[in-house]
C-alpha cells in the first residue's frame, strides 16, 4: 500500500537495499470500513480488479513518463490477457507524457461519481506544470462496464506556489459518513487537501477542506510519507492514518498520526500519535468490528524509547494497533523473531517493507501479508520474501499457520536472484470472485523491469496451484529503462 515514497527506479531500490537506509515509497491507502478491506471493481462485474504503477516506463521515448496498469479479475484470477494500460498520451487521459512525470506512481480508488463503478485517482507527481518544476498533477479516471477507459478529469492543485508533487500521497474513503467517497491528497507540505461529497464527471467536488496533522518538526518540507484510510473506531466514518516524517539533526525519524472521521470530515483536534511505521494498512484482524492499524517499520533498529540496539536487529518490525470505539487501542509489535514467524531478524531484511490485509480463508478475520524485500536466501542478496499471518479472535496468530513465499518456493514462478526484492509491494484482493483474498506480489525483476506474481487462495490458505507471473512485456509496457512494473498497487 504503497506505500513510503515508493521507489520509482529499480536502480535506486537496489542502492537502497544494499547501501543503508531505504528510500521509502508512498503506500497503500484503503477506502475501507472496519470489518472488510474492499476490493476495487472498475468494471462492475462483482469480481475484484487490481491497478498498479509502471511509473518508470518509457512512453514515446520519454524516460519515466509512466503508465498505469489495470488487471481485471476473472474466475481464474488476473493475467495480462484482460487488462488496460494507460499513459498521459492515451485518449481521454489529461495531460501529455513527458520525461520524469512518473504518471501512475500513486493511486487510490473509490466510486467518486457514485455510478456503481470504481474510479481511480492517478498522480503524476513529477510533472512540471508551466514553470513550476515537479509541481505535479492529479487526474481521476472513470470506471465503466468496460473498466477504466481513460476518460477522466484533472483535479487542479489549489495552491501550486505553496508546495510541489501534487498527489504524491492519496487516500479515498467516506470521511464524513455521507455515503459518498472523498479523496485526500498530499504534497510536499504538511497540508492535506480533502475533496468531499464525491467528484462529478466534470471534475467538481462537493466541497474541499484542508487538514494539517503535526507531521513535521522543522527542516525542509517533505509532506506525509503515506495516507491510509479505514474505519478504526467503528462509527461508519472513514478515519485517516498519516505516516509522517519529522526531520532531526541526522537522517530523520518517523511519527504516525490517527485522524478520525467525523460528521464534518476529518478532525485533527482529536488526532492521536501512533507507533512508528512507513507503510500502513487497516483491517479487522480480530473480528471485533473495529479496524486495526498495521504499520511496517522496515528500518527498525531502536526500542520504543529510542535506544539503539545491535545492527542484527535491523530486520524490521510491524506494529499492530488494535481498534476500539475510542480509536487506537493497544499495540503489539512483531518481528521475524516473534513466535513461529518464519525466518529470523537479520540485518537489512526489511521485514515490514510492504504489507496488506485481506480475508484469505473466509473466516471473517483479516489476514496479513508482510514483505521482507531485503531478505537474503541461499546466499542471494536482497532476493526478498513474503510472510502470510492469519487473523483470529485473539488477534494476529504468530504461533501457527504462517506461510512463507520466495521465488525459490516450489510452485512460485521464477528464481531467487540478486536484488529482485520479491515483496517490493504486496496486495491481498479477491480477484476470482469466490469471496477469498488472493495474493499478488511485485518484484524488481530483471534489473528494474519488474513483475507481478499471482498466488491464489485455495479457500483455506494461499496456494501455488494456479500461480503465474505477469511481466511488463506481456502487458504492453516497454522494458526500456526501468519501468518498475508493479512497484505500487492501488488501494
Amino acid at each position: 500500500m504503497h506505500k513510503h515514497l515508493r521507489i520509482a527506479l529499480a536502480t535506486a531500490a537496489v542502492a537502497s537495499l544494499t547501501g543503508g537506509v531505504l528510500t521509502l515509497s508512498a503506500a497503500p491507502a484503503m477506502a475501507a470500513d472496519s470489518t472488510t478491506v474492499p476490493r476495487a471493481d472498475f468494471d462492475g462485474d462483482g469480481i475484484g480488479d487490481v491497478a498498479f504503477s509502471a511509473a518508470g516506463a518509457y512512453v514515446n521515448g520519454k524516460d519515466t513518463a509512466g503508465q498505469l496498469v489495470v488487471l481485471y479479475g476473472t474466475p481464474t484470477g488476473v493475467s495480462s490477457a484482460k487488462r488496460t494500460v494507460l499513459s498521459q498520451n492515451s485518449a481521454g487521459v489529461p495531460g501529455t507524457a513527458e520525461a520524469q512525470d512518473a504518471f501512475g506512481g500513486e493511486t487510490a480508488y473509490g466510486d467518486f461519481n457514485s455510478d456503481g463503478y470504481d474510479d481511480i485517482a492517478v498522480a503524476a507527481a513529477g510533472e512540471d506544470v508551466g514553470s513550476d518544476t515537479d509541481g505535479g498533477t492529479l487526474a481521476v479516471l472513470w470506471g465503466s462496464a468496460s473498466g477504466i477507459t481513460g476518460k477522466g478529469v484533472t483535479i487542479a492543485d489549489p495552491a501550486p506556489s505553496s508546495h510541489d508533487s501534487w498527489g504524491k500521497n492519496l487516500a479515498a474513503g467516506d470521511f464524513d459518513g455521507d455515503g459518498k467517497d472523498d479523496l485526500a491528497v498530499g504534497n510536499t507540505s504538511s497540508t492535506v487537501y480533502v475533496y468531499k461529497g464525491g467528484i462529478s464527471t466534470s471534475g467538481t467536488a462537493g466541497g474541499r477542506y484542508t487538514i494539517k496533522p503535526p507531521i513535521q518538526s522543522g527542516g525542509s518540507a517533505r509532506g506525509p510519507l503515506n495516507l491510509t484510510a479505514g474505519d478504526v473506531n467503528g462509527d461508519s466514518r472513514t478515519d485517516l492514518v498519516v505516516d509522517g516524517f519529522e526531520t532531526r539533526t541526522d537522517w530523520g525519524w518517523n511519527t504516525n498520526y490517527y485522524v478520525p472521521g467525523t460528521a464534518s470530515g476529518l478532525s485533527t483536534s482529536s488526532a492521536q500519535t501512533l507507533k512508528p511505521g512507513v507503510i500502513t494498512a487497516i483491517g479487522d484482524v480480530n473480528g471485533d468490528g473495529f479496524g486495526d492499524i498495521v504499520s511496517g517499520a522496515s528500518w527498525n533498529n531502536t526500542t520504543d524509547d529510542g535506544t539503539t540496539i545491535p545492527d542484527s536487529a535491523l530486520g524490521g518490525k510491524v506494529n499492530i494497533t488494535y481498534g476500539s470505539n475510542r480509536g487506537p487501542g493497544s499495540t503489539t509489535g512483531i518481528t521475524q523473531n516473534t513466535g513461529n514467524v518464519p525466518g529470523g531478524s537479520e540485518k537489512n531484511d526489511r521485514f515490514g517493507y510492504e504489507l496488506d490485509l485481506g480475508d484469505i480463508n473466509g473466516d471473517h478475520y483479516q489476514d496479513i501479508v508482510i514483505s521482507a524485500a531485503g531478505e537474503d536466501l541461499n546466499g542471494v542478496a536482497d532476493t526478498g520474501a513474503v510472510t502470510v499471518l492469519y487473523g483470529s479472535a485473539s488477534g494476529l496468530n504468530t504461533g501457527s499457520g504462517a506461510q512463507y513465499f520466495a521465488q525459490s518456493t516450489a510452485g512460485v514462478p521464477g528464481d531467487d536472484e540478486k536484488y529482485d526484492g520479491f515483496g517490493a509491494d504486496t496486495k491481498l484482493d479477491d480477484v476470482t470472485g469466490d469471496g477469498k483474498a488472493d495474493l499478488l506480489v511485485s518484484s524488481w525483476e530483471n534489473s528494474g523491469n519488474g513483475a507481478v506474481t499471482y498466488l491464489p487462495s485455495s479457500g483455506t490458505k494461499i496456494t501455488t496451484t494456479g500461480a503465474r507471473s505477469i511481466s511488463p512485456s506481456s502487458s504492453g509496457v516497454s522494458t526500456t529503462g526501468t519501468p518498475n512494473f508493479g512497484a505500487n498497487f492501488a488501494d
